[in-house]
């Protein structure tokens, strides 16, 4: 048994947490691309003409292959069929494919070009429309290739951690991935910014630029796991393992028919419906009831994926040694509800005195720690409800029904925002009331799934609220 260990990868402590470091790396990098035009939207519609429906549009086309054309349920067989690091090297390749075309719709060059003329009067159909900048419509098919490959490097990453942390600190290992990952947007809502105004003219492709350099940076990390990947299998073959039972469509069945399953992935899809697409309209929000510029917006902002970032690992660790899995996301629900509701009602009411920013920062803090109980709980769950040699399609699963609330909520958003706010041109003085209600309502959904999800755990036996460390 010593030798053993001795001959796995995954057994060495700084083995397995180098190779995640390599995953994690590319997520940072592809979290900060997905939220590097999130603060500029104030500069997008003065300089390139994206109304709040064009922006909302171009912010949900991010799932939209992932969900319409059923690509992440796609992803999550190739996984399962083609192992980790290849599926590593080719959802690296799609997001820096991506993320060129989103800079080349934004860059002076497009402005001008024959692709403009021609997007101008085409491409006005789902999830398009007639009058959306041609700017907006291939910065939007660039995000929606890129979603394509960093949805399916979540994917992967989630199994690939399991793969290597398997009966050791997986939640721990879970929740510093995701914490590495958010700190990539609160560099996003930080540098952004101050990249764009560089040289006293904005210009939002100079933050875009940023963006596609950093991703080929974790393209690197990607190919370097996967050699670490490599040699871990072959040491596993000759230690003697048993191989495991290689995947079969029909397999897929086991996943389908899950209750539990279901439960689980429509508690996804609420949280992040109630989290990403709020991201996409924050600092507007920020500056519409603080009267704040971007900058100063994005700093009290990047409280929220900094705060996540620091609280998720000690959940991580909590949930590894105690449990309490189930009760961890009742628990982020409240904290949803409260916070959403704060900006909804408390905001609007104490705009322009000295409260607001204090108010504002509070209740960010609450929805870092809520945000932190999502990964460290939920994530390591999944493993706990089906067979390992499907974990890769139901991660997939559960990723696409959360792309079908990132798409739709969004664009949502951006219409309810526009009709709510008849005659308003000044980006900054929208009313945000009634797209915080939304958000809350989504917490109150999510709040009553979880205290099911208990009582379920609770009468069948899943586990879900006990320790992942076997002793």
């Amino acid at each position: 048994m010593t030798e053993k260990i001795r001959k796995i990868l995954s057994d060495s402590p700084a083995a397995r947490w180098t190779a995640l470091v390599c995953l994690a790396l590319m997520m940072f990098f592809g979290y900060m691309f997905v939220d590097i035009l999130s603060p500029l939207q104030d500069m997008l519609q003065q300089t390139k003409g994206w109304s709040p429906q064009a922006y909302g549009t171009y912010q949900g086309s991010e799932t939209f292959l992932n969900v319409f054309v059923f690509f992440l349920i796609f992803a999550g067989i190739i996984l399962d069929k083609i192992g980790v690091r290849y599926t590593a090297l080719l959802s690296g390749f799609l997001m820096v494919i991506g993320a060129c075309v989103k800079y080349y719709a934004v860059s002076p060059a497009f402005a001008g070009s024959g692709a403009e003329n021609f997007l101008s009067g085409f491409w006005n159909f789902f999830p398009f429309y007639e009058g959306m900048p041609a700017s907006a419509k291939m910065a939007a098919f660039g995000f929606m290739i890129f979603g394509c490959g960093i949805e399916m490097a979540g994917i992967m990453v989630s199994k690939g951690i399991v793969k290597w942390f398997r009966e050791k600190e997986m939640a721990l290992a879970m929740g510093l991935e995701m914490a590495i990952a958010r700190i990539g947007v609160a560099a996003a809502v930080l540098i952004s910014p101050v990249v764009a105004k560089m040289g006293g003219v904005p210009d939002v492709s100079r933050s875009v630029m940023l963006g596609v350099i950093l991703l080929l940076v974790g393209f690197i990390c990607f190919i370097s796991y996967f050699f670490m990947d490599r040699k871990l299998e072959k040491q596993m073959g000759e230690s003697g393992e048993e191989p495991e039972e290689p995947f079969k469509f029909k397999d897929l069945g086991m996943i389908f028919s899950s209750g539990v399953f279901w439960v689980v992935a429509f508690l996804c899809v609420l949280y992040y419906s109630a989290i990403f697409p709020f991201q996409k309209y924050a600092i507007n929000m920020l500056q519409c009831n603080l009267g704040f510029s971007a900058e100063n917006a994005g700093l009290i902002f990047s409280v929220f994926p900094l705060g996540a970032a620091a609280i998720t690992p000690f959940l991580g660790n909590f949930l590894d040694r105690k449990g309490k899995g189930a009760t961890m996301l009742i628990f982020g629900a409240l904290l949803m509800i409260v916070c959403h509701l704060c900006f909804a009602l408390l905001l609007p009411a104490v705009k322009g005195s000295v409260a607001g920013p204090v108010f504002a920062f509070l209740a960010i803090v609450l929805l870092g720690i809520s945000f932190s109980l999502m990964p460290a709980s939920l994530w390591p769950s999944v493993p706990k409800l089906v067979d390992n040699r499907v974990l890769g399609s139901a991660y997939a699963v559960i990723f696409w029904v959360q792309n079908i609330g990132l798409f739709a909520f969004p664009m949502l958003i951006g219409k309810v925002l526009q009709s709510v706010n008849p005659g308003v041109e000044d980006p900054l003085q929208y009313d945000y009331t009634v797209p915080m209600l939304i958000f809350a309502g989504l917490g109150v959904v999510a709040l009553f799934l979880g205290l099911y999800l208990k009582a379920i755990d609770k009468k069948k036996g899943y586990g879900l609220e006990l320790p992942n460390i076997k002793k």
